[in-house]
């Protein structure tokens, strides 16, 4: 008797314990496809690139962006961010958009020189104006918007609205006291920034924002520039390389947000009009949030023990300035649509 009330009892507590795990599987089951909607339901899934960390300043910039384009369109475009080393390295942003692996981008021009040249005179090359407002002149008065919406489209690529960042600076090991101080530093600078020091008597190097850090301490390379200022804080290029040259190499950067076409093609009219929409709050966003961090950036870096190379001769700002503006007519020559832009530039 004893023996089948221990059966018994034991029974009740095994089905009293398998009602509460199925209760729980039941919970979770429905929890989950609760959720399956919410997920699935988004109308066009994108999957979009950026050069930076999670984390980072510009990081979150570029997750507010995807997650306006969400919020926008109603849900009907989910944007997933990937950053930097997450499956594309910066050298393969351009590339990754326009097979189709990722859906859009937003590609550092100079990384891609050989691959598409007119990007590296749209970043800005050496001596362009730092002005905003004639920068968007630029792009949406005098002709360069129409060259570079051809020049991407030839590229299987949709050009969205640019967005202007910080000037470029160069970060070094040891302090530049002269201009002739550059000769034989290694320095990462690609792109048309790499030309420019290469006439002042540098060699420069191509690395990814990632490699930066690990190359200058462990003496790859003496220098550095950043994307901006901003760049070299959020690095931490300062623990290695303490010492930031006045005169910027260029005075502002225009950086694109490009989408692969046939990705575009498939968005109807009314989501065409929402992605640029939020590309240029996007825009606008960058401007504002740049120039909010730019002086904190300084403020992190000096404390952290930056110092700034002591003030330029005329000589050597002269010299700054005729290696940089000897770069345009280089530029000009490579291929039809970068004569286009400095050919405007000029004018």
């Amino acid at each position: 008797m004893f023996n089948t009330l221990l059966k018994l009892r034991k029974n009740k507590l095994r089905n009293k314990s398998l009602k509460k795990t199925l209760a729980g599987y039941t919970l979770a089951i429905s929890a989950t496809l609760s959720m399956v909607p919410e997920a699935f339901s988004a109308e066009h899934n994108w999957r979009f690139v950026n050069l930076y960390s999670r984390g980072t300043a510009y990081g979150e910039v570029y997750k507010s962006f995807a997650e306006n384009i969400e919020a926008m369109s109603g849900g009907r475009i989910a944007v997933q961010v990937m950053y930097a080393g997450e499956g594309v390295g910066q050298t393969g942003v351009l590339g990754s958009v326009k097979s189709g692996l990722m859906t859009m981008g937003a590609p550092f021009q100079p990384m891609h020189a050989g691959e598409f040249p007119p990007g590296v005179v749209e970043v800005g090359l050496p001596g362009m104006t730092d002005d905003v407002g004639e920068l968007s002149a630029l792009f949406h008065e005098k002709g360069w918007g129409e060259v570079l919406e051809e020049a991407y489209d030839k590229q299987n690529l949709v050009w969205l609205e640019p967005y202007i960042q910080l000037p470029v600076y160069v970060l070094t090991k040891t302090p530049i006291n002269s201009i002739d101080d550059f000769k034989g530093m290694k320095i990462r600078a690609p792109g048309a920034y790499g030309k420019f020091l290469r006439k002042l008597g540098a060699s420069p190097a191509s690395l990814s924002w990632s490699e930066i850090y690990t190359s200058m301490a462990t003496g790859v390379i003496d220098g550095s520039i950043g994307s901006n200022l901003i760049d070299h804080r959020d690095g931490n290029h300062v623990e290695v390389a303490k010492y930031m040259y006045r005169l910027p190499i260029a005075g502002a950067q225009a950086l694109p947000i490009v989408v692969n076409k046939r990705a575009w093609n498939k968005l109807p009219a009314d989501l065409q009009a929402i992605v640029r929409g939020a590309s240029a709050q996007h825009a606008r966003e960058q401007m504002t949030k740049s120039r909010l961090w730019e002086s904190q950036a300084v403020a992190d870096m000096e404390a952290k023990g930056m110092k700034w190379s002591p003030q330029p001769s005329k000589e050597d700002i002269q010299k700054w300035n005729t290696a940089a503006n000897s770069l345009w007519n280089e530029y000009a020559k490579a291929d039809k649509y970068s004569s286009r832009l400095v050919e405007i530039l000029q004018q």
